[in-house]
């Protein structure tokens, strides 16, 4: 299998956007996200599949289908689950730090077809982007304003969740950086030592010889 990382640094700024990719038969595409803890992410995806005879993508027939898997910071899998041509994916983080969202197509259907390319469309929502205030607005019979003032709360917390994230990252970079720091110190001081080592040697070695020819 081909594994394809492709580092999506849109989503950090905008969280969430649409694209679309080709993908062959048997290959994994995945997709890094750098997801605060506890946030819901909401995935949606339609494949196409390539007529030859229009020259031209057409909706995918049912047969095929998409495998979709997401592991966490950890790289352990928190989904994997089988679906159709057309679907949608949710999960919630538990962990900060950079998730990866994989896809491949299901090859038992897609063998078939002639030439060998699917195009997938893929629309990642995360945090309070995957929110549906329409439908929210709905269930709860919010007023325009209620709604409002729902969707400011919920922006301020994914504000906070995206701080204390950052937080948590400028923390491990202190320390990854103090331990390397640390690390070039005691190497240093071991080179010095080294180097101290083999010039006392030296001059004694030197010493000798020098008394062995009564030069000295």
């Amino acid at each position: 299998r081909i594994i394809q990382v492709l580092l999506l640094l849109l989503w950090l700024a905008a969280r969430g956007g649409t694209l679309y990719f080709h993908i062959g038969e048997m290959e994994k595409k995945c997709f890094i996200e750098e997801i605060p803890d506890e946030t819901m992410v909401i995935g949606n995806y339609r494949m196409q599949l390539y007529d030859k005879q229009r020259e031209e993508y057409q909706p995918a027939t049912p047969g095929l289908g998409m495998f979709v898997e997401v592991k966490d910071p950890e790289d352990k899998a928190i989904l994997a689950r089988q679906h159709g041509s057309e679907a949608r994916f949710t999960f919630t983080s538990q962990t900060p730090g950079e998730h990866q969202i994989c896809l491949h197509s299901n090859s038992t259907k897609f063998s078939l077809f002639a030439g060998g390319m699917l195009r997938v469309h893929l629309d990642i929502q995360v945090g309070e982007h995957a929110n549906d205030y329409a439908e929210i607005a709905a269930k709860d019979t919010l007023s325009e304003l209620q709604l409002r003032v729902r969707q400011l709360v919920e922006q301020v917390e994914q504000i906070q969740k995206e701080q204390n994230h950052q937080r948590c990252q400028e923390e491990r970079f202190r320390q990854t950086s103090e331990s390397t720091i640390q690390r070039v110190l005691w190497w240093f001081i071991l080179q010095t030592l080294i180097l101290v080592a083999i010039g006392v040697w030296q001059m004694r070695h030197l010493k000798s010889v020098f008394e062995a020819k009564k030069l000295v």
